[in-house]
């Protein structure tokens, strides 16, 4: 047999994705920096205050998708302990507690940024670059590598390259880049997915939020089983985030933390990356078995959920 030949096999031996929970909706309160701590308790508690009114609209637009029954609404919160940790998980997760509670708006995951590059010895952030198909250029000639070699993700047509014109030979001139499928007029995005600075990989804040989209709508599998899975806090909170779960689950009768759909309240600073975000989720291939399985359930509950994944996605940008 050689490798064009087909492979036959009965479906009942195809493996399976094993399901996971799911709310309805994952609701991100939420990113925190080094920066935002500057902010005090104070400045925290007015921050959650000014989300609150947009959580609320988010989850009203959620029960009106719902055919039938109550909705099922997880909160969560991203704090970046990857490019820069900072403080001590045991001082920082109680006070962001309790400056949510204080605003009425409690949280019930918390999750690490770095927990989106390895989860419990999953490399996830590898996993997903495994699922990128590029979007071939109508009429290209391969001399752009591919986003696995060259770190680097496009939604359309970049402008030519025309340093390397041969000698006596016309260049062909500059032309702009094209949007695939632009709506009349382009908005061309190149996202950077990762650098080797030092030798060393580090994934770009895009590409890691596209792994935490990921998470949130239950797409991700290694082997099929599911990745991440979220921990009960413990009575005790290490003082080193490296000892923290990639997701803590700060309250024990909260709704399932993978949703149908998510959405995310968000600072106006982070729109271009989300746009990176939405990007790169544009040109992923997850699993068939989990994504078939997360259609049939929601059409089981009377939950529209379209196919295409950035629709699933969605934002509220907020001057705070």
């Amino acid at each position: 047999m050689t490798r064009a030949d087909p492979v036959f096999r009965e479906t009942s031996a195809e493996p399976a994705a094993r399901n996971v929970p799911l709310a309805h909706l994952s609701l991100e309160l939420g990113h925190l920096y080094r920066e935002d701590l500057a902010m005090g308790p104070e400045g925290l508690v007015r921050y959650f205050r000014a989300v609150a009114p947009w959580a609320a609209a988010a989850r009203e637009a959620c029960r009106a998708r719902l055919v039938r029954g109550t909705p099922r609404v997880a909160t969560c919160f991203l704090i970046d302990d990857y490019f820069a940790p900072f403080g001590r998980p045991d001082e920082i997760i109680p006070m962001l507690m309790e400056c949510a509670a204080e605003a009425e708006l409690p949280i019930d995951y918390i999750a690490r940024e770095a927990g989106c590059a390895v989860a419990d010895g999953v490399p996830l952030a590898q996993l997903v670059e495994h699922h990128i198909v590029n979007d071939p250029v109508p009429g290209s000639n391969g001399d752009r590598p591919p986003a696995s070699e060259s770190g680097w993700l496009c939604n359309g047509q970049r402008s030519p390259h025309t340093a390397a014109a041969q000698a006596m030979v016309d260049s062909p001139g500059w032309s702009p880049p094209l949007e695939h499928a632009a709506n009349r007029h382009s908005i061309f995005a190149d996202v950077q997915l990762w650098d080797e600075t030092g030798g060393e990989r580090t994934w770009s804040c895009a590409f890691l939020a596209a792994v935490w989209q990921l998470l949130r709508l239950g797409l991700l599998r290694d082997r099929d089983e599911p990745v991440a899975v979220p921990h009960p806090v413990p009575a005790v909170l290490p003082d080193d985030w490296r000892q923290v779960p990639s997701i803590l689950r700060m309250n024990p009768r909260a709704a399932p933390f993978s949703a149908y759909r998510t959405v995310s309240v968000l600072g106006n600073r982070f729109l271009s990356t989300e746009h990176g975000v939405r990007t790169i989720l544009s040109q992923i291939a997850v699993e068939r078995a989990a994504a078939d399985q997360l259609l049939q359930r929601a059409d089981a509950e009377g939950f529209a959920l379209p196919a295409d994944l950035t629709r699933r996605v969605e934002y509220i940008f907020v001057d705070l």
